[in-house]
């Protein structure tokens, strides 16, 4: 199936085949990536709204390839910008006016020295303060945060109740923050 710009008025109709002809199995192949049902829509609605603004200005050859691989990219922007949220819980401050953050540095993509430094001495210590926490806290941590494992997911894999795995992760976030947290003095009491 095939949808082109110059179908005009009759793309209204052919986006209504699609959806009734792909909707269910691409809601199926997202729900399987998400955390949640909520999720699950709010990425399928992104993937429509995606599909009605490209077929105005060029034409799609494979619908169900590009809507399936359309699917694939929202799910992994979703999952970058929650990595990003995640990244700032952890290095939140306690709503201190600072002239120095840590996440200005990891986002930086200067290659100046100091900069380089920084880098390898947040990595460093971030390593080591996760090797510093009981493994059942490291594990979630390092699977939910820095792989993007899904709560439901290791839930299933270790059979421990989401919550437990919340509030594993909450300790975690809590330990590496106090120990980024002294780091962060190092730097700054230079």
């Amino acid at each position: 199936m095939a949808i082109s710009p110059e179908m005009g008025p009759t793309n209204r109709k052919n986006i209504s085949s699609v959806i009734g002809r792909f909707g269910k199995r691409l809601l199926g192949f997202i729900r399987q990536r998400v955390n949640s049902e909520a999720d699950a829509e709010d990425v399928l609605q992104d993937v429509w709204y995606q599909l009605t603004t490209t077929v105005d200005t060029q034409p799609i050859e494979q619908v169900s390839g590009w809507l399936f691989a359309v699917a694939r990219n929202k799910i992994t922007d979703r999952y970058r910008k929650k990595k990003q949220e995640s990244l700032d819980e952890l290095l939140a401050s306690d709503g201190e006016e600072e002239s120095f953050s840590f996440k200005e540095i990891l986002l930086d993509k200067g290659n100046d020295p100091e900069t380089e430094y920084l880098h390898t001495i947040f990595w460093k210590t971030l390593e080591e303060s996760l090797q510093e926490l009981p493994e059942e806290q490291r594990l979630v941590f390092v699977w939910n945060e820095l792989e993007g494992i899904p709560f439901k997911e290791i839930s299933e894999r270790t059979g421990e109740n989401v919550s437990t795995l919340l509030s594993r992760k909450r300790y975690a976030v809590l330990y590496l923050r106090e120990r980024l947290q002294e780091l962060y003095n190092e730097i700054i009491n230079r």
